[in-house]
């Protein structure tokens, strides 16, 4: 299979209409601060001839990946391994102090997802670690190894939403004391046995657990909220974001930020409003965008997405 078989951008024409006008003139600098295996940003390399593109990642798996597919644009491509809170940094040490338009393609990419050793997938059986960047940091299974009850009960019910939480912390609890969970496998097994046959005719008992697991490992959450305010204080007037989430809790972190980019920052009551009280963006979608139905027949990963997108009208004051 090649890549692009196996990595479908997901809205990909939308954010090329979107991110369009930011980019249009010489010297444009993007950054794709999910660069993942680099779709998106292959396809904006090719429409726009003159395009600088920062591209950030903290898997170095997809780095590579990403390195080898935009080849073709080599002179025009900085790739920094990082996280993208780490976004300024990695703009400025790329040579540039601003960024015209910036995207963020959020959640766990397709090369995660489809390598089952990464152990993101419940429906593989692998060593349980989620790390998006494998050179540092805990895993899964330290997570479930050492948490306490309550931290893995309030990991559950906050990243994943799940109502459940306090049932499947008890039994992660009993069944480490007779043997470690170390495998996406064994942790599905004590999932399911805890689930009601009801609640699981509701969907697969897994699915909020991986999901509030990956959120906690990777910090996913915590890295986000100072991310959104970093990418927008690097764009000029004119320059634009576009943001992808995949589940609720990311979309609320964005609808705050992009609300409170887009509103005006006078005292009520204030008869008239002054210049610098005068918002600083704009909204660019009508709420959240979703993909098309032909879309996510295409490709059912895109059928979570949401996409909100903001332009910058006025400098800060």
């Amino acid at each position: 299979m090649s890549i692009e078989d196996i990595h479908i951008p997901v809205l990909l024409e939308r954010c090329v209409e979107l991110l369009a006008p930011a980019l249009a003139h010489p010297g444009a600098v993007l950054v794709d601060a999910t660069t993942g295996m680099g779709g998106h940003s292959s396809a904006l390399l090719g429409r726009f001839s003159d395009v600088e593109l920062v591209g950030l990642d903290r898997d170095t798996d997809a780095l590579r990946i990403a390195g080898e597919r935009l080849a073709p644009h080599a002179g025009r491509v900085h790739l920094v391994h990082t996280v993208y809170d780490g976004i300024t940094d990695a703009v400025h040490v790329s040579g540039f102090d601003h960024a015209d338009g910036i995207l963020f393609d959020l959640g766990v990419s397709s090369l995660q997802l489809d390598e089952a050793e990464r152990g993101f997938a419940y429906s593989k059986d692998a060593p349980l670690d989620m790390r998006m960047d494998q050179s540092a940091g805990r895993t899964a299974a330290d997570i479930i190894a050492t948490y306490s009850e309550g931290e893995l009960r309030r990991i559950f019910e906050i990243y994943g939403e799940e109502k459940l939480a306090g049932r499947y912390a008890r039994f992660i609890i009993a069944a480490r004391q007779e043997a470690p969970i170390k495998t996406s496998g064994r942790l599905v097994e004590i999932l399911t046995a805890a689930t009601p046959a009801a609640a699981q005719r509701a969907g697969h008992p897994a699915k909020r657990v991986f999901q509030a697991l990956r959120v906690e490992v990777n910090s996913e959450l915590s890295v986000l909220s100072s991310a959104i305010p970093a990418a927008l204080d690097l764009l000029p007037v004119g320059g634009r974001l576009v943001v992808m989430s995949y589940q609720s809790l990311e979309d609320r972190i964005i609808k705050r930020a992009f609300a409170a980019a887009t509103a005006s920052t006078a005292p009520r009551g204030l008869p008239v409003e002054l210049e610098e009280h005068a918002p600083r963006f704009r909204t660019l979608t009508k709420g959240a965008e979703l993909a098309s139905e032909e879309e996510r027949e295409r490709n059912p990963r895109a059928t979570p997405v949401r996409l909100r997108a903001v332009e910058r009208i006025r400098e800060s004051a």
